[in-house]
């Protein structure tokens, strides 16, 4: 199997982009594991701080290592990883990739405690592909009633260079106009996120370096698209999923209440994310 960096050469050079979900569960990895080999594309599984502390970080590698064998290509990222205990955690246990968040941080700082930990894992891993932010994308993936304020805090394309020189960082996560979450309309497919197509294309060439782009449950297709030929190589989508999820069970208790063995209560679940997977990377696979 390629690695994630030969495979991120690829997509760039035929524009697409990896599409990344998050799991916490065994129903969600298998349904992107499942979505990503009916349509024979890589893809990305991520753990943020939260989901790699209920998963395991060795259990997550070993359940990757499986899907690998069975002919998936998989790809394991430690998402949003706010300390160096959690980012050393992924390393040694055999992730592909980091992505060490110090974004609150003032711009300068978030350069020395990244760059900091950039010396340490690549001692531990120097395969590792390690990612940073900079910018406000948010933290959590929920449903909310108004745009944080914050969000309209966008990456400049002088910032990003400054920062990518500064931190010798091999992805870069810019803040382009998505956020973590969804608003209400947004999961109603009532409104879209909209993106700085002309941001992205700018940072893109300032740097040349993978962009990924995050938060990007609720984003019009034609925007993803079009992100995707300004420069963005990897896709972040959890919101969708989990969305899908919870819908897929709530209908599964009210249809089946006498039901009692876990992996049928969990399967429209399982069907329902699956779906979402598989129209989010055909998308991004141009398929």
């Amino acid at each position: 199997m390629k690695t994630l960096s030969e495979t991120l050469g690829w997509a760039t050079e035929n524009k697409k982009a990896l599409g990344h979900f998050n799991f916490s569960d065994l129903a969600t990895f298998k349904a992107v594991v499942d979505g990503a080999r009916e349509l024979s594309v890589p893809v990305m599984l991520g753990l943020s701080d939260g989901e790699r502390g209920f998963v395991g970080a060795k259990e997550a590698v070993a359940l990757v290592f499986a899907a690998r064998q069975s002919g998936a290509e998989v790809y394991l990222n430690s998402d949003h990883t706010h300390t160096l205990e959690g980012a050393i955690e992924a390393a040694r246990a055999g992730f592909d990739e980091v992505i060490f968040d110090a974004s609150k941080l003032p711009i300068d700082e978030n350069i020395n405690k990244t760059k900091a930990a950039i010396n340490v894992l690549r001692d531990i891993s120097p395969n590792l592909l390690i990612e940073a932010e900079i910018g406000f994308i948010g933290a959590n993936s929920q449903i909310v009633d108004v745009i944080p304020e914050e969000s309209r805090q966008l990456t400049t394309p002088a910032d990003a260079k400054y920062f990518m020189d500064s931190t010798g960082a091999d992805i870069l996560a810019p803040a382009v106009g998505t956020m973590h979450g969804m608003l209400k309309s947004m999961a109603q497919g009532q409104s879209h996120k909209r993106l700085d197509i002309g941001r992205i294309k700018a940072i893109k060439e300032a740097v040349n370096t993978p962009l990924t782009l995050h938060g990007g449950s609720g984003t019009l297709d034609d925007d993803f698209v079009a992100s995707i030929d300004a420069g963005i190589t990897i896709i972040h989508v959890s919101t969708e999923l989990r969305y899908a999820w919870r819908k897929g069970l709530e209908n599964s208790l009210s249809t089946n209440p006498n039901e009692l063995a876990p992996y049928k209560i969990i399967m429209p679940s399982y069907e329902q994310v699956k779906a979402v997977v598989k129209n989010r990377l055909a998308l991004f696979n141009r398929l």
